[in-house]
């Protein structure tokens, strides 16, 4: 599939990604898809419905039997993820998704429906799709790649003051300690590990606010346009 203006940006937990993405969704009038959401929403859904994460095929079911979509929230330029029409965009950011995530993310069915999903998503063109593997593996042929990075410490910080901010109660160190633990399950991983795609444009969005990052990339969409 030729990725018509797509542009795929990838990078570690706590790199910013969704941040920079909505930003630059919002700046060229993009479509914006949150692939991390889809994966939180049917870790979400299964622990729910009390599924073991180990169980592959009971997932590989779940994902098969579940409906993920991304809609405006009414009068506001906000986005909310709904799960078989429910509106769960505050529930996926919970500590107890965050903390399980990977393990249900590494499973190759479950991969294979929703890279499904997401390649269905982007057939229209100009989406802008963050991840783990979109360059690499989800769309490969997007015009446009970037993969965002930082040190552990300051992506452990901007998720601290995150889930504060949320009202979620945790400690810096736990943080930095599960993040480290997600980045090693992510880069380790048989399918679709996290890599950088070898034309993809790297970032280090620790030296810049989410604003300039956007507009470091949507400069570089410009140009290239």
């Amino acid at each position: 599939m030729q990725s018509k203006g797509n542009i795929a940006i990838d990078g570690p937990a706590g790199a910013g990604k969704s941040t920079v993405a909505k930003l630059v969704a919002q700046e060229l009038n993009y479509v914006y898809i949150d692939t991390g959401a889809m994966y939180r929403a049917l870790t979400w859904k299964a622990i729910k419905e009390k599924i073991a994460l180990d169980d592959e095929e009971a997932l590989n079911r779940l994902a098969q039997d579940t409906e993920i979509a991304f809609e405006k929230k009414p009068g506001t330029k906000n986005q909310i993820v709904l799960c078989d029409g429910e509106d769960i965009t505050l529930a996926i950011r919970s500590p107890e998704v965050s903390q399980a995530v990977s393990q249900v993310a590494r499973v190759p069915a479950v991969r294979e429906i929703l890279v499904g999903q997401q390649r269905r998503l982007a057939e229209t063109g100009n989406v802008v799709m963050d991840g783990r593997d979109i360059g690499s593996n989800v769309l490969p042929d997007a015009p446009f790649k970037f993969f965002l990075t930082a040190s552990l410490e300051t992506r452990a910080r901007r998720r601290y003051k995150e889930l504060i901010s949320k009202g979620y109660q945790t400690s810096l160190k736990q943080l930095q300690r599960e993040i480290a633990e997600r980045d090693a399950m992510d880069s380790q991983r048989e399918m679709a590990p996290l890599i950088k795609a070898h034309d993809a444009v790297q970032i280090d969005t620790g030296c810049f606010s989410p604003q300039q990052v956007a507009d470091i990339i949507v400069q570089h969409v410009r140009e290239r346009l």
